[in-house]
Formats: structure tokens, sequence, C-alpha cells
């Protein structure tokens, strides 16, 4: 094959800082727009930008050249930033550390897509913790009771139990999957 070929489909998901409902329906607008701006600026394509009060779900494609911590650490830095400067809320706005970024298979944009386009109705049954739990199981990630993930990975090829971490710091939330080592 002549020419590299890539299609990598992104849902990203974070919330506001300690789930504060600060995306107030007045704003949500003018922040959308910003997101889908900052995207582009990555290269990348918007397909879908929606949420409630105190997180937001995001459609994209991703740019094979950028990483996609890079991705939302624009997002995330320069939508604040403009939020704050702009001064569309009283409070102070910022985004929770951490992110969850998941892969979608094309055959499953469309599915996505609709749960994103329609996160009101949705979040009318479900809270956002119930949904991150949900998210968390849904896609391998082990989770307790209080909606803790179980394994995080040492940076050594293998995924280790709470308790017996490795030396170093941990800032923010560690989203890991199970590690499952190929047969051979």
């Amino acid at each position: 094959m002549s020419h590299s070929k890539t299609k990598i489909w992104i849902h990203a998901v974070f919330s506001t800082k300690n789930r504060q409902p600060l995306i107030r329906k007045s704003v949500r607008d003018l922040l959308y727009q910003h997101i889908r701006q900052q995207i582009v600026d990555c290269g990348c394509f918007t397909d879908c930008i929606n949420g409630v009060e105190d997180h937001v779900h995001i459609l994209f494609l991703l740019n094979p050249q950028v990483a996609v911590s890079d991705v939302v650490k624009q997002i995330k830095g320069s939508s604040s930033h403009e939020i704050n400067r702009l001064n569309l809320i009283p409070e102070k706005f910022a985004w929770q550390t951490g992110y969850g970024a998941f892969s979608v298979s094309e055959s499953q944009v469309e599915r996505v897509r609709q749960y994103i386009v329609n996160q009101q109705q949705h979040h009318q049954k479900m809270t956002f913790t119930e949904e991150y739990r949900r998210f968390m199981k849904q896609y391998g990630f082990l989770v307790d009771d209080e909606g803790e993930v179980g394994n995080r990975f040492n940076g050594f090829g293998r995924w280790e139990r709470p308790g017996h971490e490795t030396h170093g710091s941990n800032r923010g939330l560690v989203l890991t999957c199970r590690y499952h080592q190929p047969t051979v």
C-alpha cells in the first residue's frame, strides 16, 4: 500500500471540576463552538458535541499525526480560558483532571452519535456517576462500588492491583483496563 490510511473515531468525555453544574444552557452553544474550533485546529473532524451541566461528550475523527491526549488538553485548556476570559459565568470555570477517550468502530458511530445527541434525555434517567461506572465496565475497566478503577498500568508492561502499585506519584484520575497477555 503506497499511502497510509487511518480512520480512528474517538468518543471523549470529561467533566467540570468537582462535577459542578457550570455548563449552563446560556453558554453551551459558545462552548461547543469553541471546542469544535479547537478540534479543527488540531486537524481533526468533529462529528458531534453535547452534554449537560457537568460534563461534555465529543465524537471526533482523530488526526493520525496528533495524540488523543494533546487534542483533549487543547480543548480543555482553551475552552476554560475562553469561558473565564469572557466572564460567561459568575464562577471560575475549570475542567476536572483527566478524561475518558474510547475508540469507536465504524459500525457503532451512529449509535454513539445518537447517545451524544440525546444527552439531556439520557440524564433524566441516569447520573454522571452512574454513566461513568457503566462506561468503565463496558470498556473493560475494573470498577468497585464507589466507581474507583481497580487496576493501574505500572509502566513496565504489567497491570497491577491497588496496594501493589509502583513508586511515583499518580496525579488525577487514572483510567486503565485489564491487561491481556497475548497467547502464542
